[in-house]
Formats: C-alpha cells, sequence, structure tokens
C-alpha cells in the first residue's frame, strides 16, 4: 500500500504527528492525517460501500460478477467491492463494520445479513478458498 493513514488523538501534539509524517515519508509512502474516530477516512467509506454491495448481493439485485463488473467498469476502480471483501477478508470487514455500527451507533453501519451467514460458515474469502467467490483449486 502506498497510503499510510496517520490517526491523531486529542493529546497528539504537532511534532509527534509532523515526526510521524516525516517517518511514512522517508519509507516512500504518501501520507493523510485523519482525527482519532471510528473507522477513520480510508474504512469509514471502503466498509460502507463494501457492505452495500453485499446487500445487493443479498437482496438478489445482481450476481455477485455482475455487481463487481459494474463497479470496476462503471466507476474505474480496480476491482469490484465482492473481490474486494474476499481479499481483505470478510471476517476483517465484518469486524470493521461491527465496530463502526457500535461505536457510531447508527443503522447504517449494520453488517449484511449475508456478510454474517458466509463468516459463521467459515467462508472468508480468499484465505479460507470460498467467500464470494471460489478460490479453491479444482
Amino acid at each position: 500500500m502506498k497510503l499510510v493513514e496517520v490517526i491523531t488523538a486529542l493529546q497528539t501534539d504537532d511534532d509527534t504527528h509532523k515526526a510521524t509524517l516525516a517517518l511514512a515519508e522517508s519509507m516512500g509512502k504518501t501520507c493523510s492525517t485523519a482525527r482519532d474516530i471510528p473507522g477513520f477516512i480510508a474504512n469509514r467509506i471502503l466498509m460502507p460501500y463494501i457492505n452495500e454491495a453485499v446487500f445487493t448481493l443479498y437482496e438478489g439485485i445482481g450476481t455477485a460478477e455482475d455487481i463487481d463488473k459494474t463497479m470496476k467498469l462503471g466507476t474505474n476502480v480496480p476491482m469490484g467491492p465482492l473481490t474486494l471483501a474476499d481479499f481483505i477478508g470478510l471476517d476483517t470487514c465484518l469486524a470493521i463494520m461491527r465496530v463502526l455500527n457500535e461505536e457510531l451507533a447508527d443503522s447504517k453501519y449494520r453488517p449484511c445479513p449475508l456478510l454474517v451467514n458466509y463468516v459463521n460458515a467459515g467462508r472468508l474469502g480468499r484465505k479460507s478458498g470460498q467467500g464470494f467467490y471460489d478460490y479453491r483449486k479444482k
């Protein structure tokens, strides 16, 4: 990953923030800064996007392939949200959605029941060999 999302808490002083940015940049990273709020920037935007894609599949609006194709080609992202979820790990996506839901107390962060079912069934994505797609060698 090229990005380091630097999180500043209430007690983070300017010198610590600047030193952290300099360290990350010395490693060739690009930095963004976010306040210490659940999800920060990346996960606050990414996880609801993935969760909504899971709801789209759950509600039968489209297949996993069509959802990913639509988002990849229609929004020019390198991979669709369900492929990305499989890459991240469905258990990780669910854990993040649960934190957002609990900490922010907003129903828009409620994990899709299909995501919960997949994780409970051990379908964790690429790392388990099966998620929204089947990665098992046949």
